[in-house]
């Protein structure tokens, strides 16, 4: 108000500018007063409006993809690398060594190559490790990321003597784990281990055989190869050994354990008791192992041992008490996180029993919460604006009409997401709460200048179609300015612009569909839902 005092002309009257355009603005207002005039003969296709636009929203919001949030070209994939069980600290560094001179010459967008056995943290076993390769800048490479990870991922089968797939880091990363871990991660849960391990093959299979997956992996691995050793207690006795004799001797030759120093030429060397590698190459080098009795006798280790092979898991996993099982996997192309927990979801329904529980993990399960999270915050922006303009208007029918704006954005704002082949997830989700408040602004002007003029005596009918005229001025440089301003967003311009791009989407497409409707369904619906508005008596003295 106050620059308005400043920078208005002191005599009142209007600039060039003003007259030139004047007649144009004039002439629009005309023009829709004309066509809102016809549009009322048929006002109640304002319902069937409303109506389509509600089906609009479930038909592509059903249709659309969802995730977390749009992968970023962050410069970066890193790979998984899983061994044979068993396989040895060597082993995996000359398959390390292998991928990153693969890497290194195969790929011309890298800026530098690494990779570390076991990994980082010291999770994983001596046969699992983990690389990474580092890009140059966008701008300076002709090919995203994800297209130089799908095309690494076609040539990684021919490393045959270990299991390596890509994973690209997610935006958003809510646990300590997610960023670097395989997007979709499936728990199953159940107090009979025997059941997680029978239903793990035909799970795999199916999961497989899914073409939402690239690649399929699970935690629990029945895999690692052991010689368990049964003592006959009772011969032992007799030929005068014990448990603990017995015990030693396995553990002195195959345990490696640390069991002094020793300096010599000025430099210390661990004494590793453990016997030669020619030795115990093979499971039945433990047969040459003797034990000495009691009385100083040689006797051999197999004479009062069982020997048995078999194969268990490393490491037994438990989820919220109950034995678990963790199915990883990688996203094929043009697939989504959603997309990959539904299908999941439909593997377990189709193969587990009542048994079995199921949770997410990873980003999974930051997907599930986010979107919970979304739901309950788009509701609650409902409720509040609406019991804000209830008190306002000191009506519950005013604010209704108002509020049958929010349905014609949300249909604009998916339609636009799904004509750009853009995904719902945590920024198109915001945008569509902003537009709550954004598009809700159009239906106040009409309702409450359509109020005003009712209180001067003029029919409802013809008050809501004055008041629009006259307001279209107000709702077009407000919603223009405002769909203008998120057009840079839309057009991904600027780095991270991949996360940025379905917001602006949202907000233009939802402004701009939302406008052109809203200038005549509100206006007709008021028509249907407005109360009465007693006429004020003005005394003019």
């Amino acid at each position: 108000p106050v620059l308005n005092v400043y920078l208005n002309t002191k005599d009142g009257g209007h600039g060039k500018f003003y007259e030139m355009t004047e007649p144009f603005f004039r002439g629009m207002e005309n023009g829709y007063k004309r066509m809102l005039t016809a549009f009322h003969r048929v006002r109640w296709m304002a319902w069937v409006i409303v109506v389509a636009c509600l089906g609009g929203i479930y038909l592509v919001g059903s249709n659309l993809q969802s995730e977390l949030a749009p992968l970023e070209d962050r410069s970066s994939v890193r790979f998984q690398m899983s061994g044979p069980e068993g396989a040895s600290y060597s082993y995996m560094v000359d398959v390390g060594n292998k991928l990153i001179d693969y890497l290194s010459d195969s790929i011309p967008e890298k800026d530098f190559v690494f990779a570390a056995v076991p990994g980082f943290g010291g999770g994983g076993g001596v046969n699992s490790g983990t690389a990474r390769i580092a890009f140059v800048d966008p701008d300076k490479r002709t090919r995203s990321q994800s297209e130089i990870a799908r095309a690494i991922s076609k040539k990684l089968p021919q490393f045959n003597n270990a299991r390596i797939f890509p994973v690209e880091e997610q935006t958003i990363s809510v646990g300590l784990g997610s960023r670097g871990s395989l997007p979709v991660q499936f728990i199953l849960q159940n107090l009979d281990f025997e059941k997680i391990k029978e239903v793990i093959p035909k799970f795999l299979d199916e999961a497989k055989k899914d073409k939402t997956f690239a690649n399929v992996d699970v935690n629990l691995k029945f895999n690692k190869p052991e010689l368990q050793l049964t003592i006959d207690r009772i011969k032992a006795k007799d030929l005068g050994l014990s448990i603990s004799d017995v015990a030693d001797v396995v553990s002195s030759a195959f345990s490696g354990r640390r069991l002094a120093y020793f300096i010599m030429n000025g430099k210390q060397y661990q004494v590793i008791s453990q016997v030669e590698l020619k030795d115990r190459k093979e499971p039945g080098d433990i047969s040459n192992l003797y034990v000495r009795n009691s009385r100083g006798e040689n006797i051999p280790l197999t004479s009062v041992v069982k020997l048995e092979e078999n194969s268990n898991p490393p490491t037994l996993y438990h989820y919220n008490r109950f034995k678990a099982a963790t199915i990883s996997a990688s996203l094929a192309e043009g697939k989504t996180i959603g997309d990959g927990v539904k299908a999941m979801q439909a593997i377990g329904d189709k193969l587990l029993d009542e048994s079995f529980q199921t949770a997410l993990s990873g980003a999974s399960r930051d997907y599930a919460e986010s979107s919970s999270n979304t739901t309950f915050a788009f509701g609650l922006a409902l409720v509040l604006i609406y019991l804000v303009l209830a008190a306002q208007f000191e009506s519950f029918k005013d604010p209704f009409t108002i509020m049958l704006t929010v349905p014609l954005a949300l249909a604009g704002a998916l339609l636009s997401l799904w004509l750009f082949d853009q995904t719902l997830n945590i920024f198109s989700q915001i945008g569509m709460i902003m537009l709550i408040g954004l598009v809700t602004k159009n239906g106040i002007l009409i309702v409450e200048f359509a109020n005003q003029k009712r209180e001067f005596g003029l029919q409802k009918r013809d008050a809501v179609i004055e008041a629009s005229a006259q307001r279209l001025r107000p709702i077009l440089m407000t919603s223009l300015a405002t769909a203008l301003g998120a057009l840079p967003i839309a057009l991904s311009i600027g780095a991270a612009a991949t996360s940025r791009m379905p917001l602006g989407i949202v907000i233009v497409g939802g402004i701009m569909f939302s406008l052109i409707l809203t200038l005549f369904v509100i206006p007709a619906v008021y028509t249907f839902i407005s109360g009465k508005h007693e006429a004020k008596k003005i005394d003019i003295a």
